[in-house]
C-alpha cells in the first residue's frame, strides 16, 4: 500500500496482492459444547415363538387345516396363536421357520404354509421302524404385517405327527432382520 497526503489528509491506496504465506500452525482445540437434548432410544423389533404338541392331542390332523402346535414353549410377542395353529406377522421382514416333527408308527406329509400358499413340503414314509423317528425342514420367507404362516397337513394318510413325554414336534418361527429402516422405538 502506498499513502498518499491531500490537502491536509492522508489516504491509502491498494496495490497490488503479494504471495501467500506459508500456513500457520493449528490452533488449541475449542471448548467443549453444550450437551443436546436427550433423543429417543431406538429398540430393536422382536418376534419368536416355539410351541409344541401337547401329550393329551387325541383328535385326529385333517388335510387342509393348520395344525395346532397348542403347547408354548416360547411366545412373549404374542405373534403364535396356539387356538388356531397360525403365526401372524406384525414386524415386516425376513422370518425363519422350522417344523421338527418325531414320527411313530405312520407316514407323515406336513407343508409350510404362507397365506394359503404352499412355501415348502416336508414328506416321510413308514419304514415299518420300532422306533419313533424324526423329519424336519425350515424355510425362509419375507413376510409384511398381516400375513399368515402355519403347518398344515398334506395328505390324508399321512398324518403322523407324534408327542410324548420323552419326544415332541415343535413349530418354530423367529424374525432375522426387520425392514424398518430407522425406524421409531417399536416395543
Amino acid at each position: 500500500m502506498s499513502i498518499v497526503e491531500h490537502e491536509n489528509s492522508m489516504m491509502l491506496i491498494a496495490g497490488q496482492p503479494g504471495v501467500r504465506g506459508l500456513t500457520g500452525d493449528r490452533g488449541d482445540p475449542g471448548g467443549k459444547g453444550e450437551r443436546g437434548s436427550p433423543g429417543e432410544c431406538a429398540v430393536a423389533p422382536k418376534s419368536a415363538f416355539s410351541a409344541k404338541l401337547s401329550e393329551s392331542r387325541t383328535s385326529p390332523l385333517v388335510v387342509g387345516d393348520a395344525v395346532r402346535f397348542d403347547k408354548i414353549i416360547l411366545n412373549e410377542q404374542g405373534d403364535y396363536n396356539p387356538e388356531t395353529g397360525r403365526f401372524t406377522c406384525r414386524v415386516p421382514g425376513v422370518y425363519y421357520f422350522t417344523v421338527h416333527a418325531t414320527v411313530y408308527r405312520s407316514s407323515l406329509q406336513f407343508d409350510l404354509i404362507k397365506n394359503g400358499h404352499t412355501m415348502a413340503s416336508y414328506f416321510q414314509i413308514f419304514g415299518n421302524w420300532s422306533k419313533p423317528a424324526s423329519l424336519s425342514g425350515g424355510t425362509l420367507a419375507h413376510l409384511i404385517p398381516g400375513d399368515q404362516v402355519w403347518v398344515q397337513m398334506a395328505l390324508g394318510e399321512y398324518t403322523g405327527f407324534y408327542s410324548s413325554p420323552k419326544t415332541d414336534s415343535t413349530f418354530t418361527g423367529f424374525l432375522v432382520y426387520s425392514d424398518w429402516k430407522n425406524s421409531a422405538v417399536f416395543a
